[in-house]
């Protein structure tokens, strides 16, 4: 059946909550265990030639069908691991799932089958860019971002966080460029066009990833590296170089580190996410090198998902809010220990900031922490609430329970459910027993529920604040009641007190204060993507026209969806529908497949 775009009131009990709505895999019959995947790089058709060899683990006897997820791929065979040719067929595509590929199984149970395949020059999990569109501008660049259901569009396999995989793979690319994955990564590979790897623990399908490009290494620490184009390196490994310390705090609140090395890739300004938690090599938006540290809170939200996401993973789409409610939590308490109270205190109450602003968005319906998404793109539970709301709700047992308890929980929670997917409902038996029952004076459980469960925030919840924005308060009361920007106390401001200064301005001002705040703090030429950001969406809103020739190279330099995404719905709400257009029409084929596919929805092109 046709999934719906619009999403609908749905109460938890209406669905079965163990079903992954957005995979055709047949799972709970027969699960594929583990994935050896040849690939060949063909930068001129913009298509990998691929043979995937599925290893399967029957559930149920005499299955007669292997369901696996596609999209947009051509198959060209499907065989035996004895080469037996299999029948095959790809049914009608879902306009949000792809394809499912249905493969007829022999009447005895076969270990594994190969798939000969070709991906599509549009797959939505991959992006081809050209040499120019590269810092060094010499050779092309192929990156993949499979999460939440693109992984599909560049190997036919079972798209779902229900399954885990390890895989090995064979990657051919032309010579003189080099391939990395999320796998162990050896930088003193020659460039000789081959290049293998292996993920020996098991992963969900969105943490499968893959890029190809002119790419140099250095280490930062005895388990850390960059990767990156030459050009940037130097910049990115100073930006970065706290990593190995964010690993051995995480480690001390956590437990072991259980993927061996964390390695980092500095992306092309198109990447769609801040970061992406691939396992031993996460991939970072190159606006995260702002030269001050002051941004690098995402290196440790990535770092973080190795525990929190990687190690104890959602189930569906629905349960994102346990991947990313935890992690972003658990980034908090890494930046505290590293950079200090103040800082996280900061980010804390900028996220706080976020989330109300959201909130006023949002239909209620839609404000709970699992993302009810069934009838819907998945892209849609990445939202506030997800990270957020859930995040606060992580804070708010720290708080009930007090550091040390509520640490305990975290660590021993983690233990129990490594390399697992869960649920909503999973997580909900296991703090009725580890929290409720434990500490029945600190939390009840139908304040669990409202929590989980409840539309908006639980009546009562304050949020939190920092003593650190008192002196941003003051200044924007000053400057609303006429002072000048030039002779406001700005002085030693971080990022996060002009992002809170912006976030808090009134939605309506004067071209005159426009234009004093721009003067005085140059915010029109910030070369910190969110402190610009910030500044766009104010003047967008208030037609201060002097911003659009720096805003249209912004759009066109960045891809980043976080960016991206809210500019061009501010645009569009003020009027600027004409200039909307001219820069879509300029920047979109510079933006990730995925980006484009939900700017086109939202803008109607």
């Amino acid at each position: 059946m046709p999934l719906e775009n619009q999403q609908t009131r749905v109460e938890p009990t209406a669905w079965d909550l163990t079903r992954d709505y957005h995979s055709f895999a047949n799972s709970d019959q027969v699960q594929v265990t583990h994935l050896s995947l040849a690939l060949k790089v063909d930068f001129v058709t913009r298509t990998l030639l691929g043979e995937a060899m599925l290893s399967l683990r029957y559930f149920e006897p005499q299955v007669a069908e292997l369901w696996l997820d596609s999209r947009d791929l051509h198959i060209l065979s499907v065989t035996t691991n004895t080469r037996a040719p299999l029948e095959f067929m790809l049914e009608a595509p879902n306009e949000i799932l792809g394809q499912k590929l249905v493969i007829k199984l022999p009447e005895e149970e076969c270990e594994r089958v190969c798939i000969h395949y070709r991906t599509s020059p549009e797959a939505e999990g991959l992006q081809w860019l050209m040499p120019e569109q590269t810092a060094g501008k010499q050779l092309p660049y192929l990156f993949s971002q499979s999460q939440p259901i693109n992984a599909r569009s560049w190997i036919p396999l079972q798209d779902t966080p229900k399954v885990r995989i390890t895989f090995d793979a064979h990657v051919e690319v032309p010579k003189g460029m080099r391939a990395v994955m999320s796998a162990m990564n050896n930088p003193d590979t020659p460039l000789e066009g081959r290049f293998q790897f292996e993920m020996e623990k098991p992963i969900p399908t969105h943490l499968l990833a893959l890029a190809v490009g002119d790419l140099a290494f250095q280490a930062i620490g005895a388990r850390s590296g960059v990767y990156t184009e030459p050009c940037m390196l130097t910049d990115a490994a100073t930006e970065f170089a706290d990593t190995e310390h964010m690993l051995d705090v995480a480690q001390s609140l956590l437990g072991p580190y259980a993927w061996g090395r964390y390695d980092m890739i500095i992306l092309p300004p198109s990447f769609p996410f801040g970061g992406m938690e691939n396992p031993r090599l996460a991939f970072l938006t190159p606006t995260l090198i702002a030269g001050d540290k002051s941004l690098v809170s995402t290196v440790a939200h990535e770092l973080a998902h190795s525990w929190t996401g990687n190690l104890v993973s959602n189930a569906t789409w629905r349960d994102l809010w346990l991947n990313e409610g935890f992690t972003t939590y658990f980034t908090n308490r890494i930046v505290e220990e590293v950079y200090g109270k103040e800082q996280a205190e900061l980010e804390w109450v900028i996220e706080f900031g976020r989330l109300q602003e959201e909130m006023a968005a949002l239909p209620l319906h839609r404000q709970t922490l699992p993302a009810n998404v069934q009838q819907a793109d998945p892209n849609l539970a990445f939202n506030r609430f997800t990270y957020d709301k859930a995040s606060m709700f992580v804070h708010e047992l720290e708080h009930r329970l007090g550091r040390a308890e509520f640490d305990k929980f975290l660590f021993a929670y983690v233990q129990h459910f490594a390399f697992k997917a869960i649920t909503t409902e999973v997580f909900v038996e296991y703090v009725k027993v580890a929290l409720v029952e434990a500490y029945p004076d600190k939390i009840s459980e139908a304040e669990l529920l409202e929590w989980i469960y409840g539309e908006g925030l639980p009546q009562g919840y304050a949020g939190p604040t920092s003593r650190s924005l008192d002196k941003v308060d003051t200044a924007l009361d000053d400057f609303l009641q006429g002072k000048a920007a030039s002779e406001l106390k700005v002085q030693g401001w971080r990022v996060h007190h002009w992002q809170y200064f912006l976030t808090q301005l009134p939605e309506v001002l004067s071209q005159v204060q426009l234009m004093d705040l721009d003067d005085s703090f140059k915010l029109t030429q910030s070369s910190n993507a969110e402190i610009a950001c910030d500044w766009f969406r104010v003047a967008i809103r208030n037609h201060y026209d002097p911003v659009l020739p720096a805003l249209s190279a912004y759009l066109q330099r960045i891809g980043r969806g976080k960016f991206v995404r809210p500019l061009y719905a501010e645009l569009q709400v003020a009027g600027y529908h004409t200039e909307l257009q001219q820069i879509y029409a300029s920047a979109r084929t510079g933006y990730h497949p995925s980006i484009q596919v939900q700017l086109d929805r939202m803008l109607k092109v």
